[in-house]
């Protein structure tokens, strides 16, 4: 590639932001385009939720640095914000920094990506041809010319549908005025809407279970109130996690949570419930069953949204819609523990040098991403696109253990070096301590000349199991 002197960057969310700060640091200009009036617009939308991850994962250091210089007091790296704060105190703070306020454009939305002047089809002048974005601005249609592009726009606004097949239930868009997509704010601005009603919630992940316990605690001030769990998997412990065995507390505290509210019949669970159609008075049918309800809360995930994309030459995992070469580390059929490896420019590279995905649009369908991770992916890539690719190899980020994995359950408890603290038993025999591994049988296995540990083979794993 030429030398980069300018990156567009699609999203002004902590990513997007993230990208910004470390690019500045390089001497290279970054501007960044966002959709919504404000940074942080998409957090905005669920900013009632408290996140499970502590202040010490949701902070990117480069953004520390520039924040430090305007006087910005750092929160305490053990407290868990929600929403809202991690943008009043982080967020907002940063955007109004006045490198980032020369940087970012509110209220552009990006339409398409491609080189300028030439299509995905056509080779000759390709890789000389600089990124050219059409976007849609206050003042109209903009073409905005770039040495590469770092799209960080996220996957908030374009959430899954709740048929099983991973397609729109017929009749879905017939009842949409019964039917929301997320985590509404039950506590706050949605409780009239459910307060008393029958509540159907559809999905296995954390935002499905941080539902169900927010209706829960409705139920207790809201006489009538009724629950029911569409849990399309058969093993009801997939969806509890790892308890007091997760590193995050606050993660592992949800799923001890929704465990004791289903013990005790607070929540009607449904099984193996796979939506086939929502038919008219919002009856949710799965085969033979049928499940009436007043409302319909679909947490089945989000989805990249890879429109605007089409002139770009991506190469996608195919099932997950991320980067082919990210897809083994996060697909959920294979391995959800937290030992997935840091990842950066190598794993996120595509077909046209100089385009990444970086934040939670680059997990595409996976579930379980942090900041943390998508703060390492952009330190690198940026390094990357700066000549510096020491730093783009190297691993500055440490994730924490779920405590749970879908792969093989281990028995025993590995032990490595007498300097090493004990591994894990329940996860893949616990965390590597090398880059390179995914986890100490990986690690293991590899340093005896072997490929791997095979925890990711898909043999492995039962057809039956769903994160979701």
């Amino acid at each position: 590639m030429n030398p980069v002197k300018r990156i567009a960057i699609v999203g002004a969310g902590p990513v997007g932001l993230a990208a910004a700060a470390h690019a500045l640091e390089y001497g290279i200009e970054p501007i960044v385009f966002e959709r919504g009036p404000e940074a942080g617009h998409a957090i905005a939308q669920w900013g009632h939720v408290r996140m499970f991850s502590t202040w010490s994962l949701n902070i990117d250091a480069a953004s520390a640095r520039l924040l430090a210089k305007t006087g910005w007091k750092r929160p305490d790296d053990t407290g868990h914000p929600t929403g809202v704060e991690l943008c009043d105190r982080y967020v907002a703070p940063l955007a109004a920094t006045d490198a980032m306020r020369k940087a970012v454009r509110y209220r552009h939305t990006v339409r398409s990506i491609g080189r300028a002047g030439i299509d995905k089809v056509k080779n000759a002048g390709r890789a000389q041809a600089p990124y050219e974005l059409i976007v849609d601005t206050p003042d109209g249609p903009w073409r905005f010319r770039a040495d590469a592009v770092i799209d960080a726009s996220g996957t908030w606004f374009a959430p899954n549908p709740a048929g099983a097949d991973g397609r729109a239930a017929p009749g879905e868009a017939a009842n949409a005025a019964h039917i929301s997509y997320g985590m509404p704010d039950i506590a706050g601005a949605a409780r009239a809407r459910y307060a008393g009603k029958r509540i159907a919630v559809l999905g296995g992940g954390h935002s499905a279970i941080g539902t169900l316990i927010e209706l829960a605690a409705l139920a207790e001030t809201a006489p009538g109130t009724r629950i029911v769990w569409l849990y399309r998997g058969m093993r009801l412990e997939r969806a509890f996690g790892g308890g007091s065995a997760d590193a995050l507390a606050a993660r592992g505290a949800l799923g001890s949570e929704i465990a004791e509210l289903v013990a005790l019949g607070r929540i009607e669970v449904e099984k193996g419930f796979h939506l086939d159609a929502i038919e008219p008075g919002l009856v949710l049918r799965a085969g033979e069953r049928r499940v009436t309800a007043d409302e319909l809360i679909v947490a089945t995930g989000f989805r990249p949204d890879l429109d605007m994309l089409r002139e770009v030459r991506l190469s996608l995992d195919p099932a997950l819609e991320c980067p082919a070469a990210l897809g083994p580390l996060i697909d959920p059929n294979l391995h959800s523990c937290g030992t997935v490896r840091p990842h950066g420019a190598v794993e996120l590279a595509h077909p046209d040098p100089g385009f990444y995905l970086a934040g939670m649009k680059a997990y595409g369908r996976a579930p379980t991403f942090l900041l943390a991770t998508g703060y390492e992916q952009v330190r690198s890539i940026v390094a990357e696109l700066a000549g510096d690719t020491v730093a783009a190899r190297r691993v500055e980020l440490v994730l924490p253990e779920t405590g749970v994995c879908a792969g093989p359950v281990k028995t025993t408890v590995r032990v490595k070096a007498a300097s090493a603290p004990a591994a894990s038993a329940g996860c893949c025999g616990g965390p590597a301590t090398v880059a390179d591994a995914c986890c100490v049988d990986d690690q293991e296995a590899k340093a005896a000349g072997e490929a791997g540990c095979g925890c990711a083979a898909p043999a492995l794993i039962s057809a039956s199991q769903d994160t979701r």
